[in-house]
């Protein structure tokens, strides 16, 4: 919920779901005058596993957050405490903001497309529909960016293996439904809302790839930089639509909080560090923890109810997924190959993107 190692300068990450930041720059060489950098305190499965953890459990803060506060609320909150995490770790590593106009504006339109409205869309979704539903929808975005890159993107040439697989997450999704019964007993337009955020994390990283590539500033300004324009633009949106709070009640509030600094903000670092050290196929595979965690959550913790075709139908999707992710052998050529100049766009099929997407 495997790209080429990437230079310095690449897109932002975002946010789920649901897919890994773009690869941040391979650390120099040890040499008798540079020494190497040192190894994390804690073993990379472990923040694997927390990684895994915390975006499997945001459904679950994400519906405790709307029961005591407004959905553009719990996403304003969330962007702002995440915000805040991560611009705390720019200026503990001295990292620079963009200069260029140009780059803000792009990245005005990336803070929209994957973080402000998918954020909304999941938070307005969780009103009507259980947490486990919301996080196998979040599941289907590798789906959504094969269906781009069939429909809209003729550059990439998907393989039949890929189709196949998209043909099998839609089976998925279709059985998680309860197609076969008239979709009788589910909320229309919250599933409707939960699938058209996970729709919007692979538009947001097409255009991204397209228009952020060789901006020279690194992946973690990049991603606090996009995650401030989306706080800005909530904060804009939020009172428009809601009344300032007249209570915080504690579950709600804490909620809304560890969904920030945990899902928003701690997360981004623990995937970017995992994709600087396994590299961003390993670290990837989180995307398949997420909504069986999401699942065993809901049902365990908030008492929502599983009927067999939901964990069947959510396997199906994640088969599918998996496939739609696979790619062809590398020719010993192709292997072979040196790798792309610094500043240069990413070479990945415009369908894919090596990040997931948050929940």
């Amino acid at each position: 919920m495997s790209a080429p190692c990437e230079p310095r300068a690449t897109a932002p990450a975002s946010a789920p779901p649901p897919p890994v930041p773009p690869v941040p720059p391979v650390p120099p060489v040890a040499t008798a005058s540079a020494p190497a950098a040192r190894r994390p305190a804690l073993d990379w499965r472990i923040r694997f596993a927390g990684l895994s953890l915390i975006w499997g459990f945001s459904f679950l803060l994400i519906k405790v957050g709307t029961e005591g506060y407004a959905p553009f609320q719990v996403t304003f909150g969330r962007l702002l405490a995440g915000t805040a995490v991560l611009v705390a770790a720019m200026v503990m590593r001295r990292e620079r903001l963009p200069r260029s106009a140009r780059t803000w504006g792009h990245l005005t339109v990336a803070a929209l497309l994957l973080n402000a409205l998918p954020f909304s869309l999941f938070s307005y979704a969780e009103l009507t529909i259980p947490s486990t539903l919301a996080g196998i929808c979040n599941a289907t975005s590798p789906l959504w960016g094969m269906v781009l890159s069939v429909v809209a993107l003729s550059e990439d040439r998907p393989t039949r293996r890929r189709v196949a697989g998209l043909g099998v997450g839609f089976l998925g999704v279709l059985t998680v439904l309860g197609a076969w019964q008239g979709f009788s007993g589910l909320d229309l337009p919250g599933t409707g809302m939960a699938l058209l955020a996970s729709f919007c994390y692979p538009v947001g990283w097409i255009y991204v790839r397209r228009t952020l590539a060789g901006t020279g500033s690194s992946t973690l300004a990049l991603t606090g930089s996009q995650l401030c324009l989306a706080t800005a633009q909530l904060a804009v949106v939020t009172p428009l639509f809601t009344s300032a709070p007249t209570s915080f009640p504690v579950l709600p509030t804490l909620s809304v909080l560890a969904l920030g600094a945990l899902g928003t903000g701690l997360a981004v670092l623990l995937q970017y560090g995992l994709v600087q050290e396994v590299g961003p196929t390993t670290a990837q595979m989180v995307t398949y923890f997420i909504p069986v965690i999401a699942t065993a959550a809901g049902v365990a913790l908030l008492g929502e109810q599983l009927s067999w075709n939901t964990p069947v139908g959510a396997l199906v999707v994640l088969v599918g997924a998996a496939l739609t992710q696979s790619r062809p052998r590398r020719s010993a050529a192709a292997t072979q190959a040196p790798p792309p100049a610094p500043g240069s766009p990413s070479i990945e099929p415009a369908g894919r993107d090596p990040r997931l997407p948050q929940p």
